[in-house]
């Protein structure tokens, strides 16, 4: 019932609505469906639905389209922004917009909107659940235990996260939600960043190499730019040391290429990458809304 209403309010839906193009389904498209984005005052446009090529599907309805709706996962481009003259607004259902011509947009006049904060909270959670999963050794010890290596070998030995020194790469809303849990658990934060911040009592390092000598750890939740990409390099690794921990909530490209991963593992380090896939939210569909007015 649910279903049919939704393909009636769609064929209901006048010509003439603004359009909304979706060039692939971001993540809550692809979990949920587009239910939650059904409106009287805008259509979507579901490009990868389509059989035409995508450069005849935009220039078809490039008179309607008003909005695009991405995710990381999609590029907006100089050369897909030229094909809609009408568009006015671009959301993207992420915190990062590296992936939006941010200059093309404010040549052309578009907004750009991204899930500010919302996700903050929940990646600074996983941050600290990852490096508490190495120092505390919670999926080995399980192991073990499945195995029944404690019937002949006694008690797995677990390691301990107190009193480490963490260096944050990135004191932004989401590096700062990550000191302020490991504080709790008597870590002492260092931290790396654009610039100093006067309103913060950790201590600062212009230069992540120093940063690294100085931390037990590493936690990685800066931005992709031209300035950050590859900045988790060889001597980085090597400052950190063999018993070094990184964990990496931004994006792949801030770390090290393979060849010095491998150079780094072969000396025992412990390392653990883990790329944070950000889920959208229920947000997007009051923010088009908004802009349709």
């Amino acid at each position: 019932m649910e279903l049919e209403i939704h393909q009636k309010h769609e064929n209901q839906q006048p010509k003439d609505l603004p359009g909304v193009l979706v060039i692939k389904p971001p993540p809550p498209m692809v979990l949920f469906g587009d239910k939650f984005l059904v409106s009287e005052k805008f259509k979507l446009l579901k490009a990868w639905e389509s059989p035409l090529p995508l450069e005849e599907f935009l220039t078809s309805n490039s008179r309607s389209i008003q909005a695009i709706l991405c995710s990381g996962a999609t590029l907006v481009t100089p050369e897909i922004l030229s094909l809609l003259p009408s568009l006015r607004l671009v959301v993207t259902a992420s915190a990062g917009v590296n992936h939006i011509n941010l200059p093309e947009c404010r040549c052309r006049g578009i907004a750009v909107t991204n899930s500010g904060n919302v996700f903050s909270d929940d990646c600074a959670d996983a941050a600290v659940g990852l490096l508490i999963e190495v120092w505390r050794k919670v999926s080995a010890a399980v192991r073990y235990m499945r195995q029944g290596l404690w019937m002949s070998r006694g008690d797995y030995a677990l390691g301990s996260k107190g009193g480490k020194r963490i260096g944050i790469v990135g004191l932004g809303k989401i590096g700062l939600e990550v000191a302020k849990r490991l504080e709790a658990f008597g870590c002492t934060i260092l931290y790396n960043s654009r610039k100093e911040k006067p309103a913060v009592s950790y201590t600062f390092y212009s230069n992540i190499c120093q940063l690294a000598a100085n931390s037990n750890a590493l936690i990685i939740c800066c931005g992709l730019t031209d300035q950050t990409r590859h900045m988790i390099d060889r001597q980085v690794l090597l400052a950190l040391g063999k018993n070094g921990v990184i964990v990496n909530i931004g994006w792949g490209k801030l770390s090290m290429r393979r060849n010095w991963f491998d150079a780094w593992y072969k000396e025992r380090s412990e390392v653990l990458f883990w790329m944070f896939l950000k889920m959208s939210q229920m947000f997007l569909k009051s923010c088009l809304q908004w802009t349709m007015l």
